[in-house]
């Protein structure tokens, strides 16, 4: 059952000094002025490219000429009717129209020509149409609008945040096959070519969803991240279910949009780790949890079973929010009726139930797992880490996200509508935010954290949030909700264009700016790396009569890496191992390829720093070693990285690395 405060919602009237009619030269002109800058675009492109320049260089230029004539022909007469000649805020939003269709047609042009092979004259029209379906509705609503752009109090603001959120979605659609995978998408692909019920630093939902879904769209980019659509899309439900709960209609919207633009749910729709699992079961056992003890349902408590038992197939800390459901009971008298009822007792049973084929691989394997995530950490040095926790979370959230969160953490909030219903509602949303981050508040006291910890605790936050924007603040335009949530749309707009910047240099590169070295964070020149590891191993293996071993001389990454990417067939992905063969950490690699069985094997060492390969244990461990050789990766003719390689013949495990 819905709140009763989904009758309030936004009032759809507006103050008519706060819209203007679209100017009439604006419609009148459109047509003429679209259709010759798309002309310019496509041959301007065309010839560009035929005379050598680089893709990305080209469809800069040319889109930079056919935005140059649409001004001229079109815009410009349009803001001289309206008589804004001098708002910079309306250049601001034309500009901002403008970058994000650049960065979103560059993804699609790259599409169709460098991984579906389509011929470029074909392919420039389907990216300038892509360009018009984001500046015609763009422009039309900078020119449009007097005041600034709003999630709130404007008569459009649904359309803008419709039109955030699809911009959002496809921009992950388009790039989301293109960009390399990161080290740990490649560990975890890993993961799914040694199925079992337990691994040493997650649990298995990764390496299942990741199968399925290779077994769909083949051993490629789509095939790793395709789960990671699916689990953004339930995210966005059980938000947008969870919010229209708890406040209404329009808060619900906004809540969805966030779920998807806020920096680490945009991630989490992208790249497959275990946190973009974690996030959906997180949000569906939020919604549950809430139907169960505000909305008085029984039946939920079978869908607050299932998902924190999903949850926990994903990662651990998702239990933290059974706690937090016991103390929103004890606070919250009309809960307690609860304690009295068996069905929290038989959604603790399903959960034990999902959960218990972790428990028994842990039985069976030391409890390694539950030590890697518990003890282990605890037996660290102690270190003060709050201010890294507090830094995470404004990366997480943005600062705008950070103090917009703030006020439901830290009492109710306040504006023209006042609390919603009752204040159970404020409560559960403090309860499931505050329960959870107290327990990562008291461990960075004394031990560090890790940057994404508290990420998913954030999502009990968002309605409040999104409330705030819609409706706290209405009236009273110096409070400071108000001034929040006017920050609130230049801020989803910031992030956007950074989104799809970043993406678009990625995948096909800007002018003038070279690539990081850093690998392990900037997927890029992973697929080359693979592909010449893979060479030379076969080279090594024709002359030597078997397959070498490739060993990645670091934690994880190079043997994740070099196995998804050296031969793009899943059919013969090479054998790799990591640093472990020579006592240094490699996680699951120890465990996959056991040492002991690598005793006389002929090995290929691949490193990023020669001395990896030029020490005591290496020289200790080999009965004879080849000579020290490098490799260059390269990209639009400059070298991202050198890596270096030696063979080990005769492998031994005995002699200890001093």
């Amino acid at each position: 059952m819905n709140s009763t405060a989904e009758t309030q919602t936004l009032p759809e009237a507006v103050p008519p000094h706060r819209l203007d009619p679209l100017p009439p030269a604006y419609g009148e002109r459109i047509n003429v002025a679209t259709a010759m800058a798309a002309v310019c675009d496509a041959l301007l492109f065309l010839t560009a490219t035929a005379a050598g320049v680089r893709l990305g260089t080209a469809q800069i230029l040319s889109f930079a000429v056919a935005t140059a004539i649409n001004y001229e022909l079109n815009i410009r007469g349009a803001v001289q009717a309206a008589g804004r000649t001098r708002d910079w805020r309306l250049y601001g939003h034309l500009l901002v129209v403008s970058l994000l269709a650049l960065f979103l047609r560059g993804g699609v042009l790259s599409l169709l020509t460098r991984t579906w092979g389509w011929p470029l004259p074909l392919a420039i029209c389907v990216a300038i149409a892509t360009t018009l379906a984001v500046t015609l509705p763009g422009n039309a609503f900078s020119l449009s609008t007097l005041s600034a752009w709003k999630l709130a109090g404007a008569a459009r603001w649904r359309l803008l945040a419709v039109g955030l959120l699809v911009y959002a979605v496809v921009l992950r659609l388009v790039y989301l096959g293109q960009v390399e995978l990161l080290p740990e998408e490649a560990y975890y692909w890993n993961y799914s070519q040694h199925l079992d019920i337990g691994y040493l630093d997650h649990p298995p939902m990764i390496a299942w969803l990741i199968r399925l879904s290779a077994a769909t769209f083949g051993a490629s980019e789509i095939g790793v991240r395709a789960g990671a659509l699916l689990c953004s899309a339930a995210t966005g439900f059980f938000i947008y279910r969870l919010t229209r709960n708890l406040f209404d209609e329009s808060a619900a919207l906004v809540a969805l949009l966030l779920s998807q633009v806020l920096p680490f749910f945009f991630a989490a729709g992208m790249v497959m780790t275990p946190d973009t699992l974690l996030v959906a079961a997180w949000a569906a056992e939020l919604y549950f949890l809430e139907r169960a003890l505000v909305g008085g349902r029984t039946t939920a408590w079978w869908g607050a079973g299932l998902w924190l038992g999903i949850g926990l197939l994903s990662k651990y800390s998702i239990g933290l929010l059974a706690p937090a459901a016991l103390l929103f009971v004890v606070l919250d008298p009309q809960s307690r009726r609860w304690l009295r009822r068996w069905q929290p007792y038989a959604a603790a049973l399903l959960v034990l139930t999902i959960f218990a084929p972790v428990i028994a691989w842990n039985a069976q394997n030391e409890w390694v797992s539950f030590a890697f995530q518990t003890t282990r950490r605890l037996t660290e040095q102690h270190h003060f880490a709050l201010y890294k926790l507090i830094g995470a979370a404004i990366v997480l959230l943005t600062p705008t996200g950070l103090l917009a969160a703030a006020a439901p953490l830290l009492g109710r909030p306040l504006g023209s509508g006042g609390p919603v219903d009752t204040p159970r509602r404020w409560r559960f949303v403090q309860v499931m935010a505050v329960a959870p981050l107290s327990v990562f508040v008291a461990v960075s006291l004394r031990y560090d954290v890790k940057f994404d910890w508290t990420a998913e605790l954030w999502l009990a936050t968002l309605p409040a949030m999104a409330y705030a924007m819609t409706d706290l603040g209405v009236g009273r335009p110096h409070s400071l909700a108000a001034k929040i949530r006017n920050a609130w749309t230049p801020t989803i707009l910031a992030l956007l264009v950074l989104y799809a910047a970043g993406l678009y240099f990625l995948v096909v590169g800007l002018p003038g700016i070279g690539y990081s070295a850093r690998m392990e964070v900037m997927p890029i020149g992973w697929r080359d790396f693979g592909q010449q590891v893979n060479t030379i191993a076969r080279d090594i293996g024709h002359a030597a009569g078997a397959e070498p071993l490739i060993v990645g001389m670091d934690r994880y990454a190079i043997a994740s890496e070099v196995a998804f990417y050296a031969t793009g067939d899943a059919s013969a992905v090479p054998e790799t191992s990591g640093a472990h063969l020579f006592e240094r950490t490699a996680l699951m690699y120890a465990r996959w390829v056991p040492t002991g069985l690598q005793v006389g094997r002929t090995l290929l060492l691949v490193a990023w720093e020669e001395q990896d390969l030029v020490n005591q244990c290496v020289e200790s461990r080999a009965e004879h070693l080849g000579p020290l050789q490098s490799g260059a990766l390269m990209r639009d003719g400059l070298v991202v990285r050198r890596y270096y390689y030696r063979v080990a013949f005769g492998y031994r495990s005995s002699p200890t690395c001093q």
